[in-house]
């Protein structure tokens, strides 16, 4: 790994950053959010629409972490579902292969209008992926690692023995969903979204060919965030000693606002810095996107390009919806609101 490639020294920072969806790429500027997928005729669908100004919680080291952590789960959720949409939208799915809907799904809908349901989904997934989450990489490491408390009473062996097997089995969870077909492909777009924010950050023209000379691994990237939470939670839930379990349990689950607030400005740091202390950091992260980021093809670089041609423009153009060509040049467009 030639970090040189990563930490670019002509490089120019930006805030810029978004994550892989199906078929496509989402991306956040500094005022809007684009969502590019490429729709099953090959041409490219996009959307953009403003972002949220932000609120006091933005200038605040930590709590600015944890509310970032809570609100790109909900607009990672909601990315997922609008791009789903468009290709089932655009023939994407055949009659066979759709999904009918329940009765449940039709109530709610009459019920609460489809806005509020829709909400409700994007709520309840984020709710359910949060809980999953804890569930299975905080508590569940802690419950396995407690039978070791009968071979030793050392509170630094147990915790080390915790946190390894917390990223173990993340990295075994990892590695086992990139061997289906459908990650992979968003694995790839994951790839494609570093390799055209590289290109950006480094004043290059966007161009598929540009943008492919640059690595698939960014050091401001989720994947390392998640890494950095690994690390900072090992060290954090160390310093509590190794107390009965349910002490431990608790503990755990209480002090994740404050893992999260640690490593989003450790990650932004990161993202900003390329001394040799940040490089150390980023290592552990800068690993795991080799398992979350696959080289992309030109295609799918095309459409990372689109997203971030879409955001990159003044603050005051309109937000529209529309195909572009493979250039991300609009052929069809309209608008769908003004900028303030």
């Amino acid at each position: 790994m030639d970090l040189s490639k990563i930490f670019l020294k002509d490089a120019c920072p930006t805030s810029m950053g978004g994550q892989a969806v199906m078929e496509g790429v989402m991306m956040r500027g500094s005022d809007r959010m684009a969502i590019a997928v490429r729709i099953p005729d090959g041409r490219i669908h996009i959307k953009t629409q403003p972002l949220a100004k932000p609120g006091w919680w933005a200038k605040t080291p930590i709590v600015r972490g944890i509310f970032a952590f809570v609100t790109s789960l909900a607009t990672g959720m909601k990315t997922l579902l609008y791009s789903a949409d468009v290709l089932e939208a655009y023939g994407a799915y055949d009659e066979e292969g759709e999904e009918k809907k329940g009765k449940l799904e039709t109530w709610l809908k009459t019920k609460f209008g489809e806005r509020a349901v829709w909400n409700m989904m994007i709520w309840f997934s984020v709710v359910l992926a949060i809980a999953i989450a804890v569930g299975v990489f905080i508590l569940l490491p802690t419950v396995v690692v407690n039978w070791l408390g009968r071979f030793t009473e050392s509170a630094l062996l147990l915790n080390l023995a915790e946190g390894i097997l917390r990223i173990t089995i993340f990295i075994i969870y990892i590695s086992a969903i990139s061997k289906m077909e459908d990650i992979r492909t968003t694995f790839q777009y994951h790839g494609a979204e570093h390799k055209t924010i590289h290109c950006f950050e480094n004043n290059l023209e966007l161009t598929p060919e540009n943008a492919r000379s640059f690595y698939t691994l960014h050091p401001r990237c989720g994947t390392s965030f998640l890494m950095f939470v690994m690390v900072i939670s090992l060290i954090l839930f160390s310093l509590l000693g190794w107390p009965n379990i349910w002490v431990r349990l608790i503990s755990r689950i209480v002090l994740i606002p404050l893992v999260a607030g640690l490593s989003y400005e450790l990650l932004k740091w990161a993202g900003r810095s390329d001394n040799i202390v940040v490089k150390i950091l980023s290592l552990p992260g800068l690993a795991l996107q080799k398992l979350t980021t696959k080289e992309p093809t030109d295609k799918q670089l095309e459409v990372a390009i689109a997203s971030i041609k879409a955001v990159s423009v003044p603050a005051d153009a309109p937000y529209i919806e529309g195909i572009c060509d493979k250039d991300a040049n609009l052929i069809e467009e309209r608008h769908i609101g003004e900028a303030a």
